[in-house]
C-alpha cells in the first residue's frame, strides 16, 4: 500500500524559511515521481515541485524557482521541500503526491500536473505573514 504524509508546515514572516517533509512507504522511489502541490482558499491546486529519485531530476513552477529546493533521501524514504524567501503568496495547504513512472523520458511533460498523480498524502498548512 502506497502511503504518504506531509509534515513541517507552520507560520513564518515574509522572507523566512520552512522545510517540509514527505514520508513515504509502500513503494520504491526508483519507480515513482514525488511532487509537492499547494492549494490556497478559493484557488485550484497547483504544482510546486517534483523529483524523480532514480536520477535526481527536479522540476519547479516558475513562481518558486530560485527560492524552493526539492530533494530526496532514498535511505529514509523521504522527500523534502526547502522553502526560502517565503512570500505571503506562498500561503496554502501543501500536499505531497506520488505517481508511477511509465516512460521516464516523458516525466517532464506531466511532473507538475495534478491529474498525473494517483497517491496523495494529507496536507500541511503553511502561512506566511507580511
Amino acid at each position: 500500500e502506497v502511503q504518504l504524509q506531509a509534515f513541517g508546515g507552520g507560520s513564518v514572516q515574509a522572507g523566512g524559511s520552512l522545510r517540509l517533509s514527505c514520508a513515504a512507504s509502500g513503494f520504491s522511489f526508483d519507480d515513482y515521481a514525488i511532487a509537492w502541490f499547494r492549494q490556497a482558499p478559493g484557488k485550484e491546486r497547483e504544482g510546486v515541485s517534483a523529483i524523480t529519485s532514480r536520477d535526481g531530476t527536479t522540476y519547479y513552477d516558475e513562481s518558486v524557482k530560485g527560492r524552493f529546493s526539492i530533494s530526496a533521501d532514498n535511505a529514509k524514504n523521504t522527500v523534502y521541500l526547502q522553502m526560502n524567501s517565503l512570500k505571503p503568496e506562498d500561503t496554502a495547504d501543501y500536499f505531497c503526491a506520488a505517481s508511477s513512472i511509465g516512460n521516464p523520458m516523458t516525466v517532464k511533460l506531466w511532473a507538475l500536473y495534478q491529474c498525473s498523480y494517483h497517491d496523495w498524502g494529507q496536507g500541511t498548512q503553511v502561512t506566511v505573514s507580511s
